[in-house]
């Protein structure tokens, strides 16, 4: 192995180790990784920037734009009412129509926006119909997963590999080329979830109901003593705080920054700020206690409390959000959400190392906010927050909606029919829904996920850096003297294994990044046509149930949820294993050797 196949090897482990930790965000990693292939000259400076030039990144960016635009024309809430009418049938009458709902729209948009767009309706049938949202957010996000990879269009995945395979001067993907194998997996995993899948998807309703909004689970919160609270210096055991209300104290920090552990013998002091577990309702009963103030990213005043035009709310940290990473305090969270105040935040675990206000926010996070009617509008219109509470309802025009709608048809259509590349028709689309009105440019420019885009570019160097050295036909090779005496079908369904091990750990993007190059090697050290190969690496890279951080959609069902890692591994390991069965021999059947 020569020396620039190990560093190549090594700046690409570091990445994964990277990816796996979470410790950056992905984009930030995969131009860290481009980067550093450019400063040890593995790549020169157009081979280490092509990535932005490639059309996968293009065709993305374009159709976040078209995407957003069919979003605008209010067209898809119908899909929401359509949920919301099914609830009164049986459960498994709802679980049909949401799963098949949420692979039908993201066959063709984000699904990440289609998650967005249905968890809202799925969270308030707890409450008009008492279906606990554990039941139902799993499926949501298996359903468009599943869905993505019937199309070209469906994920970025896509879209990603077949730029590789362009690069590689072979025939990019059709639009449809995927679809009866990906119709093949929608199938096999619609059975699943409604039987098995069902079975073992947990039922963890709420604990309560509270009034005006969806009661998620415990919350976070601080509070902090003050000189005239009535119980000062006696010990938990006797503070009536803890005795009457479901109030669960985690630590206590004094006035000078020790953090004492909580005992019953432990006693209250002036300027104790205490953090604390209790739900929405409790915390608005703690609010009226003399000489309690509860700590968020500013001090309160009994003005700011007492408001009787201020409601909670709820709202999750998506994917992407530029929120991710940040601190409530270093956003000045107040300033950028129009006097929006965040009074807990709900964690996959709930205990926090620092200060509510200093505690970086991660995807997936609930922030608890209070807020008046009209100040909760930046949080409706924000793409880095999803109101959870409240229906995000957009007026229909029928108008605007045929026009978006045929645009859409004319992108499809004349890429089906290579009049012009997919690349070209999407950023022709876009360009169209701008002029026509479907959307504006400051809402274009606001609909790209410009994280996704960096991310794109900065992992295509992978796949181009172990190309270039050699590395892919290296790897390619092993692979087949392990298990090429079985046949290409073997090695088809090694290398499906392989990615959705790994997807379920890293980034897909990255994952097929890395192991579409090496899906071409193996093809050619076979003597066999790629496009099985690369087929097992495109589906399987979407294929990711098994873990929360796998895929977007799956951290953002996390925490509304209620679910534990535990439960990933239960309802999505069997799944994942039924598709690699299903892969190994549909794909060749599909895409013959």
């Amino acid at each position: 192995m020569t020396f620039e196949i190990g560093l190549v090897f090594s700046i690409i482990g570091l990445a994964i180790i990277l990816f796996f930790t979470e410790k950056f965000t992905i984009d930030t990693v995969s131009i860290g990784v481009m980067v550093a292939f450019l400063l040890t000259g593995i790549l020169n400076v157009e081979e280490g920037l092509s990535g932005f030039s490639n059309p996968a990144t293009i065709t993305v960016a374009a159709m976040f734009v078209v995407s957003a635009a069919i979003f605008n024309t209010g067209l898809l809430d119908s899909f929401t009412q359509k949920l919301s009418s099914q609830a009164g049938k049986s459960q498994t009458h709802l679980l049909f129509t949401l799963m098949l709902s949420a692979g039908f729209l993201s066959a063709f948009i984000s699904d990440t926006a289609v998650v967005a767009l249905l968890m809202p309706a799925v969270i308030r049938l707890y409450k008009t119909d008492n279906i606990a949202p554990s039941k139902l957010l799993m499926p949501l996000s298996f359903g468009a997963l599943m869905g993505g990879i019937c199309t070209l269009l469906g994920t970025s995945t896509n879209i990603l590999v077949s730029g590789i395979v362009e690069k590689a001067g072979l025939p990019s993907f059709g639009v449809f080329e995927m679809s009866l194998m990906g119709l093949v997996f929608f199938a096999t995993g619609l059975v699943y979830m409604l039987t098995i899948g069902r079975w073992l998807t947990p039922n963890r309703k709420p604990k309560s109901e509270l009034g005006d909004s969806i009661q998620l689970g415990n919350y976070l919160s601080e509070l902090i003593i003050l000189h005239d609270f009535e119980q000062i210096n006696e010990p938990l055991l006797k503070q009536t705080l803890f005795e009457k209300l479901p109030v669960k104290p985690l630590q206590i920090i004094r006035s000078d920054g020790r953090k004492v552990r909580v005992y019953p013998n432990t006693s209250i002091q002036e300027g104790d700020i205490i953090r604390i577990n209790c739900d929405k309702e409790t915390l608005e009963k703690i609010k009226t206690r003399k000489g309690i103030e509860i700590k968020a990213d500013l001090k309160w005043n009994e003005e700011d409390i007492v408001d009787e035009e201020e409601r909670l709310y709820e709202a999750l940290v998506i994917p992407n959000s530029f929120l991710i990473g940040e601190s409530i305090k270093s956003l000045n969270f107040k300033k950028i959400y129009n006097q929006v105040l965040v009074i807990g935040i709900r964690h996959r675990s709930d205990m926090l190392n620092s200060l509510l206000s200093k505690t970086a926010l991660r995807a997936g996070d609930i922030l608890l906010l209070r807020a008046t009617e009209e100040s909760i509008k930046s949080i409706e219109t924000s793409d880095d927050l999803l109101l959870l509470s409240e229906s995000k309802s957009l007026p229909f025009n029928k108008i605007k909606t045929v026009i978006t709608l045929v645009i859409l048809a004319l992108i499809i259509g004349l890429a089906t029919l290579e009049v012009f590349p997919i690349v070209v028709t999407a950023v022709a689309g876009a360009i169209a829904l701008i002029m026509v009105g479907s959307i504006n440019t400051e809402q274009a420019y606001k609909a790209i996920d410009w994280k996704v885009i960096l991310m794109l570019a900065g992992v295509l160097s992978m796949g181009l850096a172990l190309e270039k050295t050699g590395g892919s036909q290296l790897i390619g090779t092993s692979i087949v003297e392990s298990v090429g005496q079985f046949g290409p079908r073997a090695v088809m369904s090694a290398l499906f294994a392989l990615t959705f091990l790994m997807t379920n750990v890293m980034s897909n993007n990255a994952t097929a990044a890395l192991l579409a190059p090496i899906a071409i090697s193996i093809a050619t050290a076979l003597d066999v046509d790629s496009r099985p190969m690369l087929m097992a690496v495109t589906f399987a890279a979407s294929l990711s149930f098994m873990t929360p951080m796998g895929y977007q959609t799956n951290t953002m069902i996390y925490t509304p949820g209620n679910y534990r890692f535990s439960d990933y591994i239960k309802v999505g390991t069997p799944l994942n294993l039924l598709l690699w069965v299903v892969a190994t021999f549909g794909i060749p059947y599909f895409f013959p050797f």
